[in-house]
């Protein structure tokens, strides 16, 4: 049985949403889930799980939050080399760019990404919440 994480930070809720969506996905597909806020989780932790899904939404100039998701990633960074990942999150505003940018990050980092980002504008609806299991089932 596979090990995955859903690791997410959320203000207003959209995200822990879609962070609840991938965790059904992945126990869909047969595979024992956590889930951990940003700052639950770190580097020491990533050993632990065959994949990983890391859900932030965009904040002020497209960026990943940071007080608590930002410095968690950054200390995962150098344990993601060869490890199953995979990346969601909403936005209010913009085009996306910021889950662009870290796909990019997430690459150059040697990590695997599973299947495309999920994003989505606000609060998930049917479809968002469809492609988080799918997200979720891609790391089972």
């Amino acid at each position: 049985m596979s090990k995955v994480a859903v690791v997410y930070w959320s203000g207003t809720g959209n995200t822990e949403a879609m962070a609840n969506a991938v965790a059904e996905g992945a126990k869909e597909k047969g595979a024992e889930v956590t889930l951990f806020t940003a700052s639950e989780f770190s580097s020491a932790k990533v050993a632990e799980f065959d994949g990983i899904a890391f859900g932030c939404p965009a904040m002020g100039a497209e960026n990943l939050e940071e007080s608590e998701f930002e410095p968690m990633f950054t200390d995962c960074e150098a344990a993601l080399s060869g490890k199953k990942i995979a990346l969601f999150g909403s936005y209010g505003w913009g085009s996306g760019e910021w889950m662009d940018d870290w796909a990019e990050r997430s690459r150059n980092a040697g990590a695997d990404l599973s299947c495309d980002p999920v994003i989505c504008n606000e609060a998930p609806d049917d479809e968002a919440v469809s492609n988080c299991k799918d997200l979720g089932a891609s790391l089972a």
